[in-house]
């Protein structure tokens, strides 16, 4: 198939490689602009881009798809279908009409729970014990198009969204193929999203990563590795903001008070929340590296009953 790429972070990066590596032709790879970025905010460009030049793929990056060039340019090409995956704008009904096929989405979570921009990040953070990869038709609606295949991933306990985003970005290549395989052959059955059963999950920010030690532990655990690595959990010893990057839960007495370090050993900086203890065992202070806690004690000491609080 004659195909347009709609791609611009990390995440896009398998299905771009495997399409390329495919019987399939893409005609051309469409990402977004170079953007400042590192503290030298010098002009950077996405990872699809990086890897359309270093394999000799044309490339457009348009600052908005809206732009009637864009339009004129791919309906020039006659695309059998565009493929989009994280490409970070929003595709008008008079792009999505241009293939000879339809625009196909693949979306990190299991339609119709998650739509939205942070799936793997929410599904973490919510304490799922699954999520997955969907392949869908796309329409005008933000991620409500039909259903086109779906594959389910575990997840595990100790999993954080990093490690979760590379499984599902690998596991979302290998749909898209197996998408267009049943295309070709004529057996993919799109079947239409429930949306009493939606959920969504919303752009993270940063204030997103406060910890609140009120909560369970289980729950403030969840929220350390759904945040990981961006924008990451933080709380505040005394007037440093430090971030919090691996905990472990453990059982708690019902005289903690959520907030207070109970102990510090080799393993870790234990705290009190409303229901069990959390261990932190890697964090970062402000303007640092990431390190062990063990590390970090070896330069601070901290005395029992000693506090996390919500502000500088």
């Amino acid at each position: 198939m004659n195909i347009v790429f709609m791609g611009t972070p990390d995440f896009a990066l398998p299905t771009l490689k495997q399409l390329y590596e495919s019987t399939h032709n893409v005609q051309l790879v469409v990402t977004q602009p170079d953007r400042p970025k590192g503290r030298g905010r010098e002009s950077t460009p996405p990872p699809v881009k990086q890897f359309a030049v270093e394999n000799g793929l044309p490339i457009l990056q348009p600052e908005k798809s809206t732009n009637p060039q864009v339009a004129q340019t791919l309906s020039e090409l006659n695309a059998d279908i565009f493929i989009v995956v994280a490409f970070g704008q929003i595709l008008k009904e008079n792009l999505l009409a241009l293939p000879r096929h339809f625009c196909m989405n693949l979306h990190s979570s299991l339609l119709p729970k998650y739509r939205g921009a942070a799936p793997i990040n929410w599904a973490i953070i919510n304490g799922e014990a699954e999520t997955g990869v969907t392949t869908m038709k796309m329409d005008a609606g933000l991620d409500t198009g039909d259903i086109l295949l779906t594959d389910k991933v575990p997840i595990h306990f100790e999993e954080d969204a990093q490690s979760l985003h590379d499984t599902l970005a690998t596991k979302g290549a290998s749909l898209v193929l197996e998408t267009l395989r049943q295309l070709e052959a004529g057996t993919l059955k799109p079947l239409p999203q429930n949306s009493s059963l939606s959920s969504y999950a919303p752009k993270l920010k940063k204030e997103d990563g406060l910890i609140c030690w009120d909560n369970p532990a289980l729950t403030i655990h969840n929220r350390v590795r759904g945040l990981s690595p961006w924008p990451g959990a933080f709380s505040y010893l005394g007037p440093k903001r430090l971030s919090i990057r691996k905990t472990e839960v453990t059982v708690g007495e019902p005289s903690d008070i959520p907030g207070d370090i109970i102990r510090t050993s080799d393993r870790g900086i234990e705290v009190g929340t409303r229901d069990g203890r959390i261990i932190i065992t890697e964090l970062q202070p402000e303007g640092k590296k990431r390190m062990s806690a063990k590390s970090f004690l070896a330069g601070h000491k901290i005395v029992s009953g000693t506090k996390f609080n919500n502000k500088s």
